[in-house]
């Protein structure tokens, strides 16, 4: 499995770059033009001038919660069900509507390979001319649709197993003999401890591509030891294929089809290499233009390119959720008040806000690095008390101010620890 999808898989970085750079100030202008959402959240932006990774940097992150309000909005006045980050409308161009929860409701178009599956799939062994068994669900969400069309712009036929009805899977497989499976780990898993329990081979299911839930070692392991080689892909309803597992297993190569920044959460402010931040991701599928969409989930930047020649860059996976909001003493504490607090203090280089004690009986405690700490009390003179004004008037509680030297906050894209006691 050393074979690419296709060229781009391989392109030098600058190569990549200039083409990425290129869509983009495309994508931004048809978006301004298209979709009426990003003609508002994006009014007076030069289009054009969105060529570089620092100009889109400065472009405001849209977080699902926002796609969903504006969503809801429009609907309840009558309007665009899709709030207007639709660039589609209903009919020849639009075969299929879906709902995820919320409600989000995204639009699927025409174009071949639409949620761009297919190079996921590929690097997962499959291969034009063979039979996918697919357990991802066809009703209400996409899962199902999305791996359908990949496989198909792959060139490969699909049995539409969908979810439950697991002896009816068993026996599908044991008499249609794919080539491997699609769907979660954990429905996986039942296939084959269900298909033991039946006392039924299949011989055929040597590959499977998972998404959609955690996939640990020791699942992976435990399908290997039965002959399938398990990877797995990170998608999304919203924006299609986001990055996908190589043979090498050395995190998640990005799809060519997005950029994706990592940021502080809270905030739109990437973060250096390697630092773990929320994904935020620009779709360059014109039919749903989406830009800078905040994910919510949490990753970071791999050093290097993956051994298999891939040259895109690699994220670790899914680390956690990005919305760390918390509730203290009746008030809503969210990341990006902590990320306001920080940048009034150029003296600040990172920050995380500790809550904790008993509920009903927490505190409050601000850790930031600085350049200076050894001697917090003349190092830092008066800055403790402006840092505490600060805290106030941004979430209105008061809270204590720790000092530490840099590098002493974990690299675990945490800005609020919620470490109370819950007994």
């Amino acid at each position: 499995m050393t074979e690419f999808f296709d060229s781009l898989e391989t392109r030098s970085h600058a190569e990549r770059e200039a083409a990425l750079m290129a869509a983009l100030s495309q994508q931004i202008t048809h978006a301004q033009a298209h979709a009426p959402a990003f003609t508002t959240i994006l009014e007076g932006v030069d289009g054009p001038a969105i060529n570089s990774r620092a100009a889109l940097a400065r472009l405001p992150v849209t977080r699902k919660h926002e796609l969903l309000e504006r969503q809801q909005a429009a609907r309840q006045a009558g309007g665009d069900a899709f709030g207007g980050f639709n660039a589609l409308r209903f009919g020849a161009e639009m075969p299929h509507v879906f709902a995820s929860p919320g409600t989000i409701y995204e639009p699927e178009g025409t174009r071949k390979d639409y949620w761009r599956m297919a190079r996921a799939m590929y690097a997962a062994g499959f291969r034009p001319g063979q039979l996918i068994h697919n357990s991802f669900s066809y009703h209400f969400v996409p899962a199902g649709s999305m791996m359908e069309t990949g496989a198909h712009a792959l060139g490969c036929t699909v049995f539409p197993g969908g979810t439950g009805q697991t002896e009816q899977q068993v026996q599908a497989m044991a008499e249609l003999k794919p080539a491997g499976y699609i769907g979660t780990p954990s429905f996986l898993k039942i296939i084959v401890e269900k298909a033991a329990e039946m006392k039924v081979a299949l011989p055929s299911l040597t590959k499977a591509l998972v998404s959609g839930e955690a996939f640990p070692p020791s699942l992976r392991d435990w399908l290997g030891e039965r002959g399938i080689a398990g990877y797995q892909c990170y998608a999304s309803a919203d924006l299609g294929l986001i990055a996908f597992e190589t043979e090498a297993r050395e995190g998640l190569v990005l799809d060519e089809g997005v950029i994706v920044e990592i940021v502080r959460p809270g905030t739109g402010d990437p973060v250096a290499e390697g630092e773990v931040g929320e994904l935020v991701v620009t779709t360059l599928n014109p039919d749903y233009p989406l830009i800078r969409f905040g994910t919510g989930d949490l990753s970071a930047v791999l050093p290097g390119t993956c051994p298999t020649g891939r040259s895109n860059a690699r994220i670790k996976g899914w680390m956690g959720r990005a919305d760390q909001t918390v509730k203290i003493r009746g008030m809503f504490v969210h990341p990006g008040q902590v990320a306001d607090i920080a940048r009034r203090f150029p003296e600040v280089i990172k920050a995380r806000l500790v809550v904790s004690g008993e509920m009903a009986n927490d505190s409050l405690t601000f850790q930031v690095e600085t350049l200076e700490s050894e001697n917090a009390g003349a190092a830092h003179a008066g800055l403790d008390q402006r840092i505490s004004d600060a805290i106030r008037d941004v979430t209105k509680l008061r809270g204590t101010v720790q000092f530490l030297a840099p590098g002493s906050l974990p690299n675990d894209g945490k800005v609020i620890e919620d470490a109370r006691s819950y007994q």
